[in-house]
């Protein structure tokens, strides 16, 4: 069965077509990457999956269910992680997370478990100072857990990585990697190497249209390079493999680091 369904979907704003008959299903428990740069319409398409915009023409459905704009019923279905979410920075974790499971209907028996797991599951359970105080990566997190708190079938992120530095980038892809068995999650971005780490599927928007979906494994069977992905702990390990991979013609696309914490190295090898 299908999470999401979109069907020859348009919109425009103020003559301008952001989005030309778009087209695109999500499968069920997979972890779907929506690809476009800046200002390709990424936003626009959750916004109308949420019921907060009006598509000028096309359907959306949500297992099945249509969504239809303003007080859509397919969003008990949904979690959502806005690009940049907000908190009340005076409370703690627990008290903000307390206060959207009453937003979302729970009774107190079954909310404080269900807090607890998630703050387990994005690292946050010894964090308990004010929110004013986290760190953007830690915000992200529990905009993450906040999104989950619901038990939601379709998790939809926008740019859940796009501020962050590369250990936090990890860490929320970490998470969503760990929810595709009970969860369908939607992510969109312009990092195209956060959507070969974790999805399944991807599509690709270009100019308002999808100019690509396919299968992840079916993807990189058509890439004419090999890549590897090597992590690190130390950057002195770092220091000595980019001198091995220099000294045999190996020069890596791409290493970053955080602080002294070196996250990832990526390097083509032509076949």
């Amino acid at each position: 069965m299908n999470a999401l369904d979109l069907r020859s979907v348009s919109k425009s704003f103020g003559g301008k077509r952001v989005l030309d008959d778009m087209s695109f299903s999500v499968p069920e428990h997979c972890v779907f990457g929506f690809v476009g740069t800046n200002g390709a319409g990424k936003t626009t398409t959750m916004k109308m999956i949420l019921g907060l915009l009006k598509a000028d023409c096309g359907e959306i459905d949500v297992y099945g269910e249509r969504v239809s704009f303003g007080a859509t019923k397919t969003n008990r279905l949904i979690g959502y992680l806005p690009d940049v979410p907000e908190f009340y920075g005076y409370m703690r974790p627990k008290q903000y997370l307390g206060l959207c499971a009453e937003i979302a209907g729970l009774d107190e028996k079954s909310a404080q478990p269900r807090i607890a797991e998630l703050l387990d599951l994005v690292g946050l359970s010894d964090a308990n100072r004010k929110i004013g105080g986290f760190s953007r990566g830690m915000k992200q997190r529990l905009g993450v857990a906040q999104a989950l708190i619901g038990d939601p079938k379709l998790l939809i992120c926008d740019e859940p990585t796009s501020a962050l530095d590369p250990v936090g980038r990890k860490e929320i892809l970490d998470i969503l990697r760990k929810i595709k068995a009970k969860t369908t999650v939607v992510f969109s971005t312009h990092i195209l190497s956060d959507v070969e780490r974790i999805c399944d599927r991807v599509a690709v928007l270009n100019k308002g249209k999808i100019v690509l979906e396919s299968a992840m494994g079916d993807l990189k069977l058509q890439e004419k390079s090999t890549s590897f992905t090597f992590e690190f702990n130390r950057e002195i390990a770092t220091d000595e493999i980019l001198r091995v991979l220099r000294e045999n013609n190996l020069e890596p696309i791409k290493y970053e680091t955080a602080e002294h914490t070196i996250e990832s190295l990526f390097l083509g090898v032509a076949k």
